[in-house]
């Protein structure tokens, strides 16, 4: 049994937590202040392709002086990547000598903020790729899982067996998940995936499938692809393909047939006022061709096209 906390109880915080807590560890939640309103005697509820889950968590507080004195065995943080700094900066006094942080966010960025106030060391990177939505404040529904959530530590700085003590935790939960030396290429996949769907779908209010589907679109994602790809070259990223063909067979053939129904998060939180994390994900992409002299166009323009959105 270990104590665990989700930082974040949102569709995939949620997800974590309540399958966790039914493998009999002790989790906990940290959540924001205005949330607290909406927990139910620590309650918690998934369902969907996974089947039917209830369990009532150890504790669930915004206030980490409530959690001071338990020695976490692993914090997942499962916060919008926009919140990590912040989010990272008020866990640090949990964080003990044994405790390894699992960052499951979407985007770039997220492991070089930790990286500035947390050992390297401790710190995991998963690749999340199960699609969850929120029925409603820590009630999720689970509709497409495309992959493992992979996990490793990206510059390869533990042992093995320390990371597949977090991966197996994760597994024998009834997350499907597996260990990945190169985690950070496999992120990056998720990247390309990201950016190329889902500020398109939320723009055009459309499913992956409808995108792939339609000639006008898919020229757009060929270019977002094409772009990303330059973007990585430049800055010496290195990526799971030589050259974004490679990747577009995959992305069109494997990839979005299994999620073709599915409607990105960046629509759901357009269509309820909420920030996206376009910032982490197109918008990361203009910045970093922007720091080595080169303007990515087409996702410079999807930016914002999704920034006016949240403004609107």
């Amino acid at each position: 049994m270990k104590n665990i906390l989700v930082v974040g109880l949102g569709a995939v915080g949620t997800v974590f937590a309540t399958f966790l807590k039914e493998s009999k560890h002790n989790v906990y939640g940290l959540v924001k202040d205005h949330h607290l309103e909406f927990v139910k005697d620590y309650t918690l509820q998934v369902e969907g392709i996974w089947g039917n889950h209830k369990v009532k968590l150890d504790l669930i507080t915004s206030n980490i002086e409530d959690l001071k004195d338990i020695d976490f065995d692993l914090i997942i943080v499962a916060v919008k990547s926009f919140d990590t700094e912040e989010t990272i900066k008020k866990i640090l006094p949990l964080i003990k000598p044994k405790t390894k942080i699992l960052l499951t966010q979407n985007g770039y960025g997220n492991y070089e903020t930790a990286s500035n106030y947390i050992e390297k060391s401790k710190i995991l990177l998963g690749r999340v790729i199960f699609g969850s939505k929120l029925i409603e404040p820590f009630y999720a529904y689970i509709t497409v899982n495309a992959d493992d959530v992979r996990i490793g530590q990206p510059e390869n700085l533990l042992e093995d067996k320390e990371v597949l003590d977090v991966v197996c935790t994760i597994k024998h939960a009834g997350i499907p998940a597996s260990f990945s030396k190169n985690v950070y290429k496999v992120l990056w996949d998720k990247i390309l995936y990201n950016c190329a769907l889902n500020p398109l779908g939320a723009l055009l209010e459309c499913s992956y499938g409808t995108l792939k589907e339609n000639k006008e679109t898919k020229e757009i994602m060929d270019l977002i692809i094409d772009e990303i790809f330059q973007v990585a070259k430049l800055n010496n990223i290195q990526l799971n393909f030589d050259n974004p063909e490679d990747y577009k067979k995959l992305f069109y053939e494997k990839l979005i047939p299994p999620t073709k129904d599915h409607f990105p998060s960046m629509y759901y939180d357009l269509k309820f006022g909420k920030r996206t994390e376009i910032d982490a994900l197109n918008g990361a992409i203009v910045k970093l061709g922007e720091n080595v002299g080169y303007l990515p166009k087409v996702n410079f323009t999807i930016t914002n096209l999704i920034k006016f959105r949240e403004k609107k």
